[in-house]
């Protein structure tokens, strides 16, 4: 961000006196020069008090409390999220590293920004740990009305959501961003990292004996979440930063959740070019087809696209996506005979379509066939570029990593994507990104000591190559991390047509559908219909709709239920519009567990749409009262988006049954 920074005035924290910092409309943050800790209000409500600063040199933890007093400063700022001031407390002593805790205020924002620097004064400074805000003891809400959400790192290996109850758990500790609320005020708390080039952060929220407290920190390793084996990489230098963490407190914590993934997006700007085009939809192959696509079966499912569904686009548009192995198609492996693949995508935009192709381009799956097969691109070995750990290597999902910083791997990324661009390929499907963020004990390149930094360099080296060329879709890969490289995210691991996995990939919607500000567009994975009933057809629909894009998955090279489907649905004008706005619908509940809310909503211009899902085995009875749903009181009836067949809203409560394993799309319209 650029930043203009006027200085105004700087001075001694006086011992035993507080200093009050405001931002936003009523928000105070007070520091206790005693205590040398931070305590929040807003809105006349007292949020959290006791934060205090800790970080980890050299190997030794250092407390704020542990130095003299704090010298305070202030000076105005006007940067790219508005104008504000920026208030310091900078703690010094003899023989220790100077600790700079910053506050960044901004005049019409319900948030602050927080920040630790660590300065050597002439020695290095090593840290893999920088806690801004630890062990705050939050005071807005009684621990037994609270629910905590555990965040999940990344989408990889059917991770899940989970809002648990606070006053049920010890502990839960989430990637990138903490939430703690309350589902039926709604009055919730929210503290996330902003930046993710250089960090892997966390938030704990801990409940000890009925007090729930919470500690944000960067320099975040767990095998269950990040999937790391070894400790968080450590950060090096004159002066090391922690990434930004953005704090605030909201009547609502959707809001606030929308708020921080926007912030997100405006602090670390996407390094992809910007998307200008409508929202995708189209195909994918690995919704049916898998390692059966040939060049007859993806010709006949463009030829079903052109033909059969021609209304089923957004912006004249719809990809035919080739995922895991288009090689079938490639005579000799990588290194062979392209233009059968370059005859598939010639004959997609013949027929009006945008081919495209997939790639997972910091894995190696052939790595148990040993070191010393020749990479494509160089004349690397893949043992050469295997990302180490230890004395081993980082391996999940069956595919080993190869370090993003080798120039192995940067030169077979060139080869491959020279290779896809050469056959006019618009489109692209990355996966399994998180190897590339995986942390190491050694990087090619010694000044690379995180994952995060091992990301960036990879992934800004693919989007180079791909110089603006395709759409960027990333599957499996870091939550947070991915939104400056890719236009489109999948935001759970694979879904294909089952009710069990639409609610699955809802869990995701349920408490990551915020995550559709940070990127251009959050997917819901390839929809199919067949082999299941027709609810179960038409909420995986749905979820993909109320998700944000509509990629779909069968064998339309072959005649079935699917394309009987296919023709009614998929050029449902209302359907297309939804989809054209290409935004995700709002949870209405946050108290589900790992499971997910049956009620989804959503106001696009002035029309509020509302989708509900019965993932039971039972038909259901549902009581809606407009107040919960956030639409004004009033006379409306509901639209059935499929059907176009309307029901009276009565007493302001949308009353109606829903078979087992089925769900409804509803448009609500004035009487």
């Amino acid at each position: 961000m650029s930043v203009l920074l006027t200085s105004f005035f700087c001075i001694p924290a006086l011992a035993q006196k507080n200093i009050k910092m405001t931002f936003g409309k009523s928000g105070v943050i007070t520091y206790d020069a005693k205590q040398k800790t931070i305590a929040v209000t807003q809105h006349g409500v007292n949020v959290f008090s006791g934060a205090k600063a800790t970080v980890v040199v050299n190997g030794k933890t250092i407390a704020a409390s542990s130095y003299p007093d704090a010298v305070f400063a202030k000076v105005t700022i006007n940067d790219d999220l508005g104008k504000g001031l920026k208030y310091t407390l900078t703690y010094k002593e003899n023989s220790k590293p100077t600790v700079v805790q910053s506050f960044l205020t901004y005049n019409n924002k319900d948030y602050f920004i927080t920040q630790i620097e660590i300065l050597g004064n002439g020695q290095k400074v090593a840290t893999n740990y920088i806690a801004p805000l630890d062990l705050g003891k939050i005071a807005f809400d009684k621990i037994e009305n609270l629910q905590t959400v555990f965040v999940p790192y990344d989408n990889d290996a059917f991770i899940s959501y989970n809002s648990k109850k606070l006053d049920t758990i010890a502990q839960n500790t989430s990637g990138e961003v903490g939430i703690i609320f309350n589902n039926a005020s709604r009055k919730g708390f929210i503290v996330g990292s902003l930046e993710h080039t250089v960090w892997k952060s966390a938030v704990k929220t801990i409940n000890e004996n009925k007090q729930a407290s919470f500690s944000a920190w960067a320099g975040y390793s767990e095998k269950e979440n990040t999937r790391d084996s070894i400790a968080h990489g450590i950060v090096k230098g004159d002066k090391v930063a922690s990434p930004k963490f953005f704090v605030g407190y909201y009547s609502d914590w959707r809001n606030g959740m929308e708020e921080y993934a926007k912030t997100n997006r405006i602090v670390e700007k996407p390094y992809v070019f910007a998307w200008d085009k409508p929202t995708p939809v189209g195909w994918n192959s690995w919704g049916v087809l898998m390692e059966k696509i040939n060049f007859e079966n993806t010709t006949k499912v463009a030829d079903f696209f052109a033909d059969s569904v021609p209304e089923f686009r957004v912006g004249n548009t719809a990809y035919i996506d080739l995922d895991s192995f288009w090689d079938n198609m490639v005579k000799g492996g990588f290194t062979g005979d392209f233009s059968k693949l370059k005859e598939f995508a010639d004959y997609c935009k013949k027929k009006g379509l945008e081919p495209g192709a997939y790639w997972a381009p910091f894995t190696d799956w052939g790595w148990k066939d040993g070191p010393n097969r020749k990479a494509e691109g160089s004349d690397y070995t893949f043992g050469e570029m295997w990302t180490k750990t230890g004395n081993t290597y980082f391996d999940f999902d069956g595919a080993r990593a190869i370090d993003p910083t080798h120039p192995g791997t940067l030169k077979r990324v060139d080869y491959v994507i020279n290779k896809l661009k050469e056959c006019g390929f618009k489109m692209i499907k990355i996966d399994f990104l998180g190897h590339a963020a995986a942390e190491s004990t050694s990087f090619y390149d010694k000044e690379v000591t995180t994952g995060m930094q091992a990301y960036k360099v990879g992934m800004e080296h693919l989007v180079n190559a791909l110089d603006g060329k395709m759409l960027i879709y990333a599957a499996i890969s870091p939550n947070m991390a991915t939104s400056r490289y890719v236009h489109v995210r999948r935001i759970a691991c694979d879904a294909w047509k089952t009710i069990e996995q639409t609610q699955y990939t809802l869990n995701s919607v349920n408490y990551g559908w915020w995550q559709t500000y940070s990127y251009d567009y959050i997917d819901a994975d390839h929809v199919v219909f067949a082999d299941v009933t027709e609810g179960e057809n038409r909420a995986r629909l749905i979820s993909s709709v109320i998700t944000g894009t509509l990629i779909t998955g069968d064998d339309y090279s072959k005649d079935g239920i699917w394309s009987k489907r296919a023709k009614e649905w998929l050029q449902n004008k209302e359907i297309l519009k939804i989809v054209e706005n290409g935004v995700a619908f709002r949870p209405v509940e946050g108290n589900t567990g790992k499971l997910t809310t049956e009620v989804f909503e959503q106001k696009i211009g002035n029309n509020w749409y509302i989708a509900v899902l019965n993932y039971g085995n039972m038909p259901k009875n549902y009581a809606l009262p407009l107040e919960r749903l956030g639409v004004k009181k009033g006379n409306y009836k509901l639209q059935d988006v499929f059907t176009a067949q309307n029901i009276d809203v009565k007493n302001n409560s949308i009353n109606l049954s829903i078979g087992s394993k089925d769900a409804r799309l509803f448009k609500i319209v004035n009487r």
